[in-house]
């Protein structure tokens, strides 16, 4: 078993609610969105408060997404680059806010990490450091709940209690054109997430269900609508384009059922996990469509016309532990360890692990393409199986814990490049990093 152990605070704390927080991508700094119509940037190294977001919205802002790539990249010796960061509001809106990263303070915790008298940046005062309100996007008909900008293109998706999905294209010149108002979720849409490295993407509602969109030909559509949950989705979250948690599973010397078991998993992609008022943590995994060969030979004409349908099969490959007593809000599949954190209502902050079931599987079954379904789900053996790790009661004393994630850990007790904490945000303004210690 691991230990997860208070790590710091983030000062000074919001006097209101606090809903999400989000590490930026390339730098060590952390967005958060605050009931009091601001998002708050917290260093990462020092875990003091750099700069406060404000005058974009006229209600709370419920969720903050950075732009992938925002800021430098990692090769950019000079540190140049933009920041982007999306806000969405109880005020119907979502805003779009830019900040141009040179010699600020914000790159001399990012650039200067190594060094531990440089970790404790403060950021500077100069305009430059400046968050601009580049353009505010209306079409919702009321609060925008979640909010995530897509890794592969140039899209943004937005949803609301108005139960629908709207896709956005960012353009030049600060514009972003609607491409998609998708209204087939019959609930509130809780939450979106992007997959890692297809133009995919998951919504869960208040319905129960959660539903897969993708483009087809000019216009977006639903291409698989999972239903199971006995309660509202609160969050849904594909897993890592590099899929750590198979990558742990296969260092050990692996049987041939295993081996198949990880090559399938392959075959399928990134797994998506969901949580629920109904108590529970599912991973499901996509059926891999079978490759047709295309008919060669002479007098052949080629096709232009799309004739593959873009709906999948999504099934649930098994469910984690039960170590919630009252609905969580949102779980965090890590990047680097392919652990899962999870926390909701109950105060409590759960870390699981996959490893390998010990007992081999008494009727010789092997995966095939989608015959190792989680026990629970299917009634057959699996070879896999997610177990807690850590756990932790009363995070934020009495309040809930709206999200939680895990940011790459940039603070002077960092023990490595690939060290990762959590990092909690909780009814009671508080926003909490916290060690897993083996």
């Amino acid at each position: 078993m691991a230990e997860i152990k208070p790590l710091a605070s983030f000062t000074p704390p919001s006097n209101t609610r606090t809903w999400s927080s989000r590490p930026h991508p390339n730098l060590p700094i952390l967005a958060t969105a605050c009931s009091d119509k601001t998002v708050r940037i917290y260093s990462l190294t020092n875990f003091k408060l750099l700069s406060t977001v404000s005058g974009g919205h006229k209600r709370s802002i419920r969720s903050v997404a950075w732009k992938p790539g925002s800021g430098p990249s990692g090769g950019d010796k000079n540190g140049i680059g933009e920041s982007v960061l999306a806000t969405g509001s109880f005020d119907a809106s979502a805003g779009i806010w830019r900040r141009w990263e040179g010699t600020s303070g914000y790159m001399k915790g990012a650039m200067e990490v190594d060094d531990a008298e440089e970790r404790d940046f403060t950021g500077a005062d100069d305009e430059d450091d400046e968050w601009r309100f580049a353009v505010i996007l209306d079409g919702h008909d009321s609060e925008i709940k979640s909010l995530m900008f897509s890794p592969t293109g140039p899209l943004l998706a937005t949803c609301s209690r108005d139960k629908s999905v709207w896709i956005w294209e960012e353009m030049e010149d600060d514009n972003f054109e609607t491409v998609a108002v998708l209204q087939e979720h019959e609930g509130d849409v809780k939450c979106v997430g992007w997959h890692p490295s297809e133009e995919l993407l998951a919504s869960g509602s208040y319905d129960d269900s959660i539903r897969l969109w993708r483009e087809d030909i000019d216009d977006w559509a639903c291409c698989a609508h999972i239903e199971g949950h006995n309660g509202t989705v609160w969050w849904v979250e594909f897993e890592g384009a590099e899929r750590a948690a198979n990558k742990r599973l296969g260092e050990s010397q692996l049987s041939e059922e295993q081996s198949q078991l990880l090559q399938n998993r392959e075959k399928s992609g990134p797994r998506l996990i969901s949580c629920s008022d109904d108590l529970t943590i599912r991973i499901w995994r996509r059926v891999p469509k079978e490759k047709k060969d295309t008919p060669t030979g002479q007098g052949r004409m080629p096709s232009i016309i799309k004739t593959n349908s873009i709906e999948e099969d999504w099934y649930e490959e098994m469910r984690l532990p039960q170590a919630h007593d009252r609905p969580m809000y949102s779980v965090s599949w890590s990047r680097e360890t392919g652990r899962i954190v999870s926390a909701g209502s109950d105060g409590k902050i759960v870390v699981y692990e996959e490893r390998w079931v010990t007992a081999s599987p008494s009727n010789g079954q092997t995966d095939g393409d989608v015959d190792m379904q989680a026990a629970t789900s299917t009634g057959r053996p699996q070879l896999s199986e997610w177990v807690v790790v850590a756990q932790l009661e009363d995070g934020h004393d009495v309040f809930e814990i709206n999200h939680v994630c895990w940011a790459k850990r940039s603070d002077a007790g960092r023990r490595s490049d690939n060290e990762e904490i959590i990092v909690t945000t909780g009814d009671d303004g508080e926003v909490k990093a916290w060690s897993v210690e083996s």
